[in-house]
């Protein structure tokens, strides 16, 4: 079973994520990219999914931001286990639980991990994933890898997409770029989006940036 991008327009180009794969969500400063997070999470919990949700937040934070965008279509009250970390060597732990594991923010949590053991960490991660039919969704934050860590997991990934945010003379222009995805494709072009902190909107428009 794959978990749906319930995201109108988005899903046109992706339309769903498929079990057994591992997924790196990057961005800026935008909180868009935690927003999308947790929607896929709570997607994958209405769909019967068990999650594992780390973070570095306070677990009653992330609790109350997932009740909140949840709304009345809220999973079941254990539909997921949130786990609030400091620092994350590898995921053996999480293993076990099975259904979507959703780190936010992984390159924070990394900080402190040499290149070839985040590889050999994330090689482990993309492992469990094929073998036992789980599926990971690691959020980045743009910057904060050295390149080494960065090359490392945009190489392992099997679907990596990017927000973007920048200035422009109409206000801030938000986009998304997919420079990898399953099929061995990637979408050469931006792909425009609103946020208004409770909803994201892709325009599909062609435009000039």
């Amino acid at each position: 079973m794959n978990i749906p991008i319930e995201v109108p327009g988005l899903d046109t180009i992706i339309p769903d994520i498929q079990e057994g794969k591992m997924v790196i969500v990057e961005s800026g400063a935008d909180s868009a990219k935690s927003f999308f997070v947790r929607r896929l999470s709570l997607t994958a919990g209405r769909i019967g999914w068990p999650v594992s949700f780390v973070t570095s937040r306070d677990p009653s934070e992330v609790r109350a931001l997932l009740t909140a965008e949840g709304g009345k279509a809220m999973p079941s009250d254990d539909w997921v286990k949130v786990y609030e970390r400091d620092e994350l060597d590898d995921f053996e732990e999480f293993e076990g639980n099975g259904g979507l594991l959703t780190v936010d923010s992984y390159s924070f949590l990394t900080l402190n991990v040499p290149p070839p053991k985040l590889a050999t960490s994330l090689r482990q991660l993309h492992s469990a994933c094929r073998n036992r039919g789980m599926t990971a969704l690691l959020a980045t934050d743009r910057g904060m890898f050295d390149p080494r860590s960065e090359a490392v997991a945009t190489h392992l990934a099997d679907g990596f997409l990017q927000f973007h945010a920048r200035e422009s003379a109409d206000g801030v222009q938000r986009f998304l770029r997919i420079p990898k995805w399953m099929d061995g494709r990637f979408v050469d072009r931006n792909i425009y989006y609103e946020f208004d902190g409770r909803r994201i909107a892709v325009d599909l428009r062609n435009r000039v940036l």
